[in-house]
């Protein structure tokens, strides 16, 4: 059988079967550890039957089922105690041998450093380099002087983070919080989208952190680097650490530049922009105000993305300069969209198609941004057709505004809080961590199915803050959030239409119908964007002042968390 040796007591395998388990043991392997969980995949051997086998052939069998990407600290202890008590040579396996390879990393913290755990596990072919911030947590060992410990403890300084310490201050005044946080600006993203059409200036949408954090919690300006959560702890970038009585987790997430092959070193020149970063939205204005012919692309990848509208508002907004400066007719204008719909609530589509059809647009779904060659100014696209078979398209363009698949932070997978896709596993509800009662989480980071906008965040704030409130008085979650998300979809200067919607693509409109129809382009959809809602962030939502987001107790009955 080939399998791949960690060290000599520990070697891992892929999926195994009855002739799979003889071969292992003909091998000379004493005893088995199975690292997945029944039922994962078709036939599958369960791990019940493998134990029979496996003990029938002279092995021991042990059975540690852990999902991908998620290792949880008992996952880890048990992993231990079997690599101490178990006859060696031990073989692990699971569909790939990755997750066994991944425990026994996770194990090893405090026997072996770092960087040599990582290099022979990266000898055998296996990269667990996004453990590395894990197995230095755990790695520290024990310091003199215990960390200091917070009543809260916040990762992350974004809209998201800061509008929940404003809550929590708003509510308890008192409260011992902390922000970890290493970035020195904090940015209004959602201007950006108004950026690249030339509305708002840049320096209006950044301000340094230490304007917004609050005044009385502590900024730890450094990043994190792990999370402990059966000690209540948070790891640091420096080795050390903070504790909490109960942690928020709101870090955000990763864009994903180095995904698409040609993407970073394209970006800023050659007519590649993208208006997801803060230095290249003054360029996708530059570029919509100086291209007069020739082709323009606009790329979505797959969902989740952080406000799903965003890159299409780009094209709308792009267009409507063109149409404006008369040369609309010369430019050849093409929306490449990884998903299979133009915009996931149906209520808003017909309204967004008569934009599509004014400004000529070139549909094209389910088409992959995978390649750019910012020299030639060609992009390449893989397309999914209706057989399920793909095929690789190139287009050469004079403008490319792109957007890179989204992620989650490197710290936040390798984590006991990630759940599948090494998303923050919460409930959609309380935002209350599935398995760790005192750790909430809200923003971009969780699995939650809602849109990934500020107003979301927004909404998400205070539910967080009341539930962190009862959490910190040892009583259940009593507030739930409702999924809302919004979208001000820019379909040309001066028009809006504003998409509000909940969990299932529930409409969840602000206002009467009569004041604002956000189903279609509105004058006063615009004016809330361009002159109230920035004040809303920087003065309301950042200071804990919930106007029209007050939080929504739960129901009496049977609670959400349950159901």
């Amino acid at each position: 059988m080939t399998s791949k040796q960690i060290v000599p007591e520990f070697h891992v395998h892929g999926a195994l079967d009855e002739p799979g388990l003889a071969e292992a043991a003909a091998a000379g392997y004493r005893a088995i550890i199975c690292t997945r969980p029944d039922g994962e995949d078709p036939g599958q051997m369960e791990a019940a039957e493998a134990a029979v086998l496996a003990e029938a052939l002279g092995m021991a069998f042990v059975h540690i089922p852990v999902t991908p990407g998620t290792y949880s600290d008992a996952d880890v202890a048990t992993m231990r105690t079997m690599l101490d008590r178990l006859p060696n040579p031990i073989l692990g396996y699971c569909r790939s041998g990755t997750r066994a390879a991944t425990l026994w990393a996770l194990a090893e913290a405090g026997r072996r450093s770092p960087d040599e755990i990582l290099a022979l596990s990266s000898a055998a072919g296996i990269d667990l380099s996004g453990q590395r911030a894990r197995l230095t947590a755990l790695d520290r060992g024990i310091r003199p002087g215990a960390p200091k410990t917070y009543d809260v403890v916040i990762v992350g300084g974004g809209a998201a983070g800061i509008a929940t310490a404003s809550s929590l201050l708003k509510r308890r005044p008192s409260l011992d919080i902390a922000i970890v946080e290493p970035a020195e600006c904090h940015y209004y993203q959602p201007g950006w989208t108004m950026v690249g059409a030339g509305v708002f200036q840049p320096d209006t949408t950044r301000v340094p952190m230490g304007a917004v954090m609050p005044d009385s919690v502590t900024w730890i300006r450094q990043a994190a680097a792990g999370f402990l959560p059966e000690a209540k702890e948070v790891a640091l970038a420096d080795g050390s650490s903070v504790r909490y009585r109960v942690l928020v987790a709101a870090p955000g997430l990763r864009l994903a530049w180095e995904a698409i092959p040609g993407l970073p070193e394209a970006l800023g020149r050659n007519g590649v922009t993208s208006n997801y970063r803060f230095d290249l939205a003054p360029y996708t204005f530059r570029l919509a105000s100086t291209v007069k012919s020739g082709r323009a692309l606009f790329t979505q990848p797959a969902m989740p993305i952080k406000c799903a509208g965003a890159p299409q508002k780009a094209m709308y907004l792009s267009c409507d300069i063109w149409r404006g400066a008369g040369v609309l007719p010369r430019m050849k204008v093409e929306f490449h969209n990884a998903g299979g719909v133009l915009f996931g609530v149906p209520a808003y589509v017909p309204a967004l198609m008569e934009y599509v059809e004014r400004y000529g647009i070139d549909l094209n779904f389910a088409s992959t941004l995978v390649g750019v060659d910012g020299d030639t100014q060609v992009a390449t696209f893989e397309r999914r057709g209706s057989d399920g078979g793909t095929e690789r398209v190139e287009r050469s363009f004079d403008m490319l505004h792109a957007v890179p698949p989204q992620k989650p932070l490197d710290v936040i997978a390798a984590s006991p809080l990630a759940g599948a896709g090494g998303w923050i596993e919460v409930d959609p509800a309380t935002l209350r961590h599935v398995r760790y009662p005192d750790i909430f989480a809200l923003g971009d980071a969780t699995n939650t199915p809602n849109a990934k906008t500020a107003a979301a965040a927004r909404k998400q704030a205070p539910v967080v803050a009341v539930n962190v409130l009862a959490a910190l008085e040892g009583k259940a979650p009593a507030a739930q959030y409702d999924g809302y998300g919004s979208c001000p979809l820019t379909v040309e200067r001066g028009r809006i239409v504003l998409a509000e919607f909940g969990y299932g693509g529930a409409l969840m409109p602000t206002f009467p119908r009569w004041i604002l129809d956000g189903s279609r382009p509105t004058r006063l959809a615009w004016f809330l964007k361009d002159r109230m809602l920035p004040p809303i962030y920087w003065h309301a939502m950042l200071k804990g002042r919930e106007w029209l987001c007050r939080p929504e107790p739960i129901a009496a009955g049977p609670s959400r968390e349950a159901a």
